[in-house]
C-alpha cells in the first residue's frame, strides 16, 4: 500500500536526486572559473569555452527543473523560499543570464563589448552561481528567517502565507559562516569538477598540464573546507521533529540521523571516497583522462545524502529561526496525497530522459575537442 508518507518521502529523493545531478552538472560553471586561471593563450581559453559551452543548457535546465520539482511537490517551499529569499535565486538566475548571453553573442559580428568581457562573466558566473546555490543549501541546515502562517490564505486585504523577517530576503544567509564556508566548498567543487571535465573532453596536452595544476589547488581547498564543514554539520545542534508535528532544538541532531540510515551514511562515504578517487587518479596519472565519471557520480551520492540528512528521520529540511513552529517538514508543506500520486506516474518517465541525455552526450562527446576541429567548426 502506498502511502501519504511513503510519496512525500519519495518525492524528497527525487528532489535530493535533481540536486545531487545539479552539483555535478556545474562543472559547467567550473570550468568557466578557469577560463582565465588555466587557458594562458587564446586558443586554450576557446577550447575551454567551446567545451563547456556544449553542455550549459543541461546544468540551466536541470537548475529549472530542481525549481519546478519542489514547487509541484513541497509548494509551501517553493513559496516561502523564492517568495521571501527572493534576492539570493534573483543573482543566481541574473548570473545564469550572463552565461547565455556570453555564449551567443561573444563571437557574433557587432560585439562592441569583446570578447573579453562576455569571458569575464562567464567567470563570474563560475565562480558567484556554485557560491550561492550552496548557500542557498546550506540553510537548510542553519535556517532562514520566515514566518509561515496558513491561516492568513482566508485574509481577503493581504492573503500572504509565508512572510519573510527582514529587508535582506536572503542575502542574509551569506552572513552566516557555516553557509558561506559550504557556498565556497560548492564553488571549489565545481571548479574541480571542471577541470576534470576539461581534461577528458578537450585533446591538448598543454593545457591539460595547466588544468591539472588547477585541479590540486582547488581540490586542496575544497578538501579543508569539506573537512570544515563536516565537522561542524555533524557537531552542530539540528531541528528535529517530534511525533505531533513539533519543531524541537536537538543536539548532535545530523549525525543522529548519519548513524539512524547507515544506507544514508554508506551513500555519503561511498560518495565522497569516489569522489577522492577521481580526483588522485587525474593528478597522479598523467595519461589518465576518465576522473570526471568516478568525481561525477561521486557528487552525486553526496550531495544526495546531505539532503536526505536534511530531511528525512524526523527533521525539518527548511528550519525557521524566527518561529520554529513555521518550520518546514516533509509532513506540513508537501502538495497533496492525489498530486503526489498523479506526479509519482509520471516520474516513471525520468528514467528513459536521462537515457536520452546520456546517447546525445556520448554522441557529442565522441571525440574530444581540439583546436583543428575549432577551425573546421562553430566558435563560441
Amino acid at each position: 500500500m502506498i502511502t501519504y508518507e511513503f510519496l512525500q518521502n519519495y518525492w524528497w529523493f527525487l528532489i535530493a536526486l535533481l540536486g545531487g545531478l545539479l552539483v555535478f552538472l556545474l562543472f559547467v560553471q567550473g570550468g568557466n572559473a578557469l577560463i582565465f586561471f588555466a587557458g594562458k593563450s587564446e586558443a586554450e581559453r576557446q577550447l575551454i569555452v567551446n567545451s563547456t559551452g556544449r553542455k550549459w543548457e543541461l546544468t540551466f535546465t536541470t537548475l529549472v527543473t530542481f525549481g519546478g520539482a519542489f514547487f509541484a511537490s513541497f509548494p509551501l517551499f517553493y513559496s516561502t523560499s523564492f517568495g521571501g529569499a527572493y534576492w539570493v535565486w534573483i543573482l543566481i538566475l541574473i548570473t545564469f543570464v550572463f552565461q547565455a548571453v556570453s555564449y551567443e553573442f561573444q563571437s557574433k559580428a557587432g560585439n562592441i563589448l569583446g570578447r573579453r568581457t562576455f569571458r569575464i562573466f562567464l567567470t563570474l558566473n563560475g565562480c558567484l552561481a556554485p557560491l550561492l546555490i550552496g548557500a542557498a543549501v546550506a540553510t537548510f541546515f542553519t535556517g532562514s528567517d520566515f514566518v509561515v502562517d496558513k491561516s492568513a490564505v482566508g485574509d481577503i486585504g493581504s492573503p500572504v502565507i509565508s512572510r519573510w523577517g527582514n529587508d535582506w530576503h536572503g542575502l542574509e544567509a551569506v552572513t552566516v559562516p557555516f553557509n558561506v564556508e559550504f557556498g565556497l566548498m560548492v564553488m571549489f567543487l565545481a571548479i574541480s569538477l571542471g577541470a576534470m571535465y576539461l581534461i577528458n573532453n578537450v585533446d591538448d596536452a598543454k593545457l591539460h598540464a595547466q588544468l591539472r595544476r588547477s585541479l590540486a589547488v582547488c581540490f586542496g581547498l575544497f578538501l579543508l573546507l569539506f573537512v570544515a564543514v563536516c565537522v561542524q554539520l555533524l557537531t552542530m545542534d539540528g531541528f528535529a521533529v517530534a511525533d505531533g508535528g513539533e519543531v524541537y532544538m536537538q543536539s548532535g541532531k545530523y549525525l543522529d540521523n548519519l548513524l539512524a540510515m547507515p544506507a544514508v551514511l554508506v551513500l555519503f562515504v561511498c560518495g565522497a571516497l569516489m569522489l577522492v578517487l577521481g580526483v588522485v587518479a587525474t593528478l597522479r596519472r598523467k595519461g589518465f583522462r576518465r576522473g570526471i565519471w568516478l568525481a561525477g557520480p561521486g557528487t552525486v551520492f553526496a550531495v544526495m545524502a546531505l539532503f536526505m540528512i536534511a530531511g528525512y528521520n524526523h527533521t525539518a529540511y527548511y528550519p525557521s529561526n524566527s518561529d520554529l513552529a513555521s518550520s518546514l517538514t516533509l509532513a506540513n508543506s508537501s502538495s497533496s496525497e492525489f498530486t503526489l500520486r498523479t506526479m509519482a506516474v509520471v516520474s516513471l518517465a525520468i528514467p528513459f530522459v536521462v537515457a536520452y541525455i546520456a546517447y546525445f552526450w556520448r554522441k557529442m562527446d565522441r571525440k574530444s575537442l581540439t583546436n583543428e576541429e575549432l577551425d573546421r567548426g562553430e566558435k563560441y
